[in-house]
């Protein structure tokens, strides 16, 4: 009897134990069924689904900016004369993809980048058939590349960003669509084929820029070829080329590469050319500061100027601004000491406080010239002749 009692005194916690462990797997349970239940039916806006999301679109206006800062301008000479196209960096050696019909023959090849500077390249790859080659430029190496997909399957009205510089007006943009593919043809003995065709236009001096998937902001295709109407362009899949260009890059000897040019030689300091330079540099100057890159826009200053303001006071004294409009401009050519005076007025839009703005009004001069053959903004003024402030839809002159 004693033995009995042990084993049911024994027996009774392990049962409750039990009792307890399924009473609480069953509660979990329900709790858990129940909770799934109203999250899934839930209305009320609180509860979100977010495990297949999709990553934010780059808005287009900074997905060109970026993709400008990576397109350069090539000119080639040669015997035969020259010519002038496109390319973009692709790589963190400064090596530029383009066109092989660009820099076929060339004896000298000089690359303008976004910021006006020039740079000597030389050629570590060119198609004999295929119309694509590479340049490699030093100078331009660890610098930021868009990104590139090899591996893009194309859907017509796929919309999409060609890149150039047509007609020698540097990094120009035109938007289009995917309006079809597989096509083919030949051309000065280069034989395209499988080519996407596209409604941007493609023009003198696009060719070897680079083609943009609008929705992934990467370079799908090199542009290479257009109607003679010119509203119709080809380009090159990256994928058809895209592993004889890492082995042209794998493969390169530096010792043995040729960069034959002078940035010097290539700079025409005309008054018409100048003038040219000096306004595309100004606009590319407050482009980069509306869109808040002010490490670009500093890198455009000349050595004093970077001297006199560090880059953190030199972003203090722009990043307030929300938006600047250039009301106007004056270019006066010192052409004996081939150097450009630009006057500005621009309107900046300042966010004073959370309902409240200002717009100031700036008188601007710049002194534009070249610094180690390179264009730069040698000296700048900047006064500020008055404010006007905004609140409440009401707008009050001071």
């Amino acid at each position: 009897m004693r033995q009995l009692l042990y084993n049911t005194k024994r027996a009774l916690p392990i049962t409750l134990s039990l009792i307890v462990v399924v009473a609480a797997i069953f509660t979990l349970s329900s709790y858990y069924s129940n909770w799934q239940e109203s999250s899934i039916s839930s209305s009320d806006g609180i509860v979100e689904l977010v495990s297949n999301e999709a990553a934010p679109q780059q808005d287009l206006q900074t997905l060109i900016h970026e993709a400008q800062k990576n397109v350069v301008q090539i000119e080639a000479s040669g015997q035969a004369g020259s010519s002038q196209g496109s390319g973009f960096i692709y790589n963190d050696q400064g090596d530029i993809v383009t066109n092989a019909h660009v820099v076929r023959n060339a004896d000298s090849v000089m690359v303008k980048t976004s910021e006006a500077q020039t740079y000597p390249g030389a050629v570590i790859g060119i198609g004999e058939s295929d119309d694509v080659a590479v340049i490699r430029v030093p100078q331009l190496a660890n610098q930021n590349s868009l990104e590139v997909d090899p591996s893009y399957e194309p859907n017509v009205g796929d919309d999409i960003i060609a890149v150039g510089s047509p007609h020698g007006f540097q990094n120009t943009v035109t938007l289009g669509i995917i309006s079809g593919k597989n096509r083919g043809f030949t051309v000065d003995n280069y034989t395209y084929e499988n080519l996407y065709q596209i409604s941007a236009d493609i023009s003198q001096g696009n060719s070897g820029g680079p083609l943009i998937h609008q929705d992934t902001g990467k370079i799908v295709a090199i542009n290479s070829a257009s109607t003679r109407e010119g509203n119709t362009g080809f380009s090159i899949p990256l994928g058809q080329v895209f592993d004889r260009i890492l082995m042209w890059s794998d493969t390169a000897n530096e010792e043995e590469l040729d960069y034959d040019g002078d940035p010097s030689t290539n700079q025409s300091v005309s008054a018409e050319s100048l003038e040219e330079d000096a306004e595309y540099l100004i606009n590319y100057f407050y482009e980069t500061i509306n869109l808040r890159d002010y490490f670009t826009a500093y890198s455009l200053l000349g050595s004093e100027e970077q001297i006199k303001h560090s880059y953190q006071e030199f972003r203090e004294l722009v990043v307030h601004s929300i938006d600047i409009e250039v009301t106007n401009e004056h270019f006066n050519v010192l052409e004996e000491e081939e150097k450009i005076e630009v006057l500005i007025n621009s309107d900046h839009n300042v966010r004073v406080e959370e309902e409240k703005r200002e717009t100031h009004h700036y008188q601007t001069e710049y002194v534009i010239g070249y610094e180690n053959d390179q264009l730069k903004l040698l000296s700048i003024e900047r006064e500020l002749l008055s404010k006007t402030e905004h609140s409440n839809n009401n707008s009050n002159d001071s």
